[in-house]
């Protein structure tokens, strides 16, 4: 009996930080960060404040945890290159596919966290500590790409100049969360036409020029078209 008691107090805990999550998200992404207080969470999630500080103690803490959960899409405590997005992309031996799956797995996280970073990179020009929140996503994004591209270098050299360090650059500005905010919510893009675009920039700038249609393997690429 008191497993059984322990199990659905552990239930109720889930649900009710999964609530204040998202009572916590839907104010960020409406009112932003600033103006949302403690308060306005807690009665959201229709919880007593005193219980929403027991919980995550800082409204930044919340931000955090709620930017955790939702670049994974679920509370595991897998980290991302732990994913089987990016195990799959690692282990795709053809290097173009390599990165198609690394833009799919990108294309997912930005239509499901894209407003919550905006609120990030928004509240960060004012306020310190989101500006080393924002700091921090930007390295752990760019440690992502970082291995990918090694990963890249396994099977395929790269386009000329670039070593693994620069690869991991242009993929981070390519699959950034500025861009794919710029081109789909600004300028009317679907995630679709995002998701197209970035992987033919990326294996463009990435890839060595392959030949043109009907030259054999070896045949000097026109200056045109490289």
């Amino acid at each position: 009996m008191a497993a059984k008691n322990t199990g659905v107090r552990a239930a109720r805990t889930s649900a009710n930080r999964a609530k204040m999550l998202a009572a916590a998200r839907e104010l960020f992404t409406t009112r932003g960060y600033t103006p949302t207080t403690m308060k306005a969470i807690a009665d959201e999630a229709g919880m007593a404040v005193q219980t929403l500080y027991f919980t995550f103690a800082t409204k930044r803490a919340i931000l955090s945890e709620l930017l955790d959960v939702e670049i994974a899409g679920d509370t595991e405590p897998v980290a991302t290159m732990d994913r089987p997005w990016f195990t799959a992309a690692v282990a795709d031996p053809d290097p173009a596919e390599q990165i198609r799956h690394q833009v799919a797995a990108a294309a997912t996280i930005h239509a499901r966290v894209g407003p919550l970073l905006e609120v990030i990179r928004a509240a960060a020009a004012t306020d310190p500590e989101l500006a080393e929140l924002w700091q921090t996503n930007i390295t752990q994004r760019h440690l992502v790409q970082l291995r990918l591209a090694e990963a890249l270098l396994t099977k395929t050299p790269l386009r000329a100049g670039n070593t693994a360090a620069r690869a991991a650059d242009i993929a981070l500005a390519v699959l950034a969360p500025e861009t794919y905010h710029l081109l789909v919510h600004e300028r009317g893009w679907t995630g679709a036409e995002w998701e197209s675009w970035a992987a033919d920039a990326l294996i463009l700038q990435l890839l060595p020029p392959q030949p043109l249609h009907g030259e054999a393997p070896g045949t000097p690429i026109p200056e045109a078209a490289r």
